[in-house]
């Protein structure tokens, strides 16, 4: 298959790209390569598939619609995974635009692109951010996902109700992943064990946030590329289950599909930080703080679909993948 990757220097589209190419899929990817943060961080993730035979990179901007029509025009695209994003819940409350300009303007200009070229399916990430307001635990794609609390998980629901909008107007299978805190090796500076990591080296307070009674479904990237890659074999088609006087979200009678792909096993935050303690051999002085605007309490993914359907096995713990990182994280920032 010949694979577009959007966010292709991204944390997850650059792992993605990478197990692609493994596979012997030729992959071409895109990336903007902006500042959010340090751009040489995407440089390095990139430096460790640039070169392969079956890769092609584009820095550009999917808000670009001429440069995302040339690009469908170039290339005959089997398959579409969308994962450029504008990322990160608290960024949005400073910087919206960035959000509308990107997740929202972008995404439709990947639609089109994909309607216009009989693309066969289109992956997209969406998020648990989704979930909001919704308590009832464990997070379901079967439950309503209407009450956002961030307008970048406003902005996320919105490609799910984009997405369908094309599956039932033109039969363009497309399938979106809810991803559950996502970490691992080259993640990003403004994600957790980064900021962790950064700060307790210096010598520095790390942030603890609702005074450390935060529980995630934290999931190890290789397991989040795991399920990605099994999605992208398998395109939805019309569900029998779909009832229209009774609508499930996860279903319906066009060819989309929503997952979650998370390890279905949420994790307190103090766990997390004592295990980049252990691991990096240093006390954590923590600096407990209430809960942010746009954060939830507690994520946990209901992973049932994907496992019954795709024999999903998420397989790395905690413990484990924190190790990972942390050997990473000395190693890259030479500490």
């Amino acid at each position: 298959m010949k694979i577009f990757v959007t966010g292709s220097a991204g944390f997850i589209g650059s792992a993605l790209s990478i197990k692609l190419l493994e596979r012997g899929n030729t992959v071409v990817g895109i990336d903007n390569h902006n500042d959010y943060y340090d751009p040489e961080l995407k440089r390095a993730r990139l430096s460790r598939h640039m070169d392969h035979t079956k890769y092609t990179h584009i820095e550009g901007n999917i808000e670009d619609r001429n440069l995302i029509r040339d690009i469908f025009t170039m290339y005959d695209f089997d398959v579409v995974v969308n994962l450029a994003a504008q990322a990160g819940v608290r960024y949005s409350i400073e910087n919206p635009f960035a959000y509308i300009d990107t997740n929202l303007l972008g995404f439709g200009n990947i639609l089109e692109a994909c309607r216009e070229n009989s693309i066969g399916h289109l992956v997209y990430a969406s998020s648990s951010s989704v979930y909001g307001l919704n308590t009832s635990q464990p997070f379901s794609t079967h439950d309503s996902v209407n009450h956002p609390i961030s307008l970048y998980a406003a902005t996320k629901k919105a490609n799910e109700l984009m997405a369908h909008t094309y599956s039932h107007l033109y039969s363009l299978p497309t399938t979106g992943l809810r991803f559950f805190t996502v970490y691992g090796p080259f993640d990003r500076p403004d994600m957790a064990l980064q900021k962790f990591a950064k700060a307790m080296i210096s010598g520095e307070s790390i942030k603890v946030f609702n005074y450390g009674q935060h529980k995630r479904d934290f999931t190890y990237i290789d397991d989040i590329i795991e399920g990605v890659i099994r999605v992208i074999s398998n395109k939805p088609k019309s569900s029998k289950k779909w009832k229209s006087e009774n609508p499930d979200p996860s279903y319906s009678s066009a060819p989309y599909k929503i997952y979650n792909i998370g390890r279905n096993k949420p994790e307190e935050l103090m766990k997390y930080i004592e295990s980049l303690e252990k691991n990096l051999g240093i006390k954590a002085k923590k600096d407990l703080l209430p809960l942010q605007p746009g954060d939830v309490p507690d994520t946990y993914a209901d992973v049932n679909d994907l496992v019954s359907e795709l024999n999903y096995k998420p397989k790395v713990s905690v413990e484990e993948g924190v190790r990972k990182f942390a050997d990473w994280y000395k190693n890259y920032y030479n500490v």
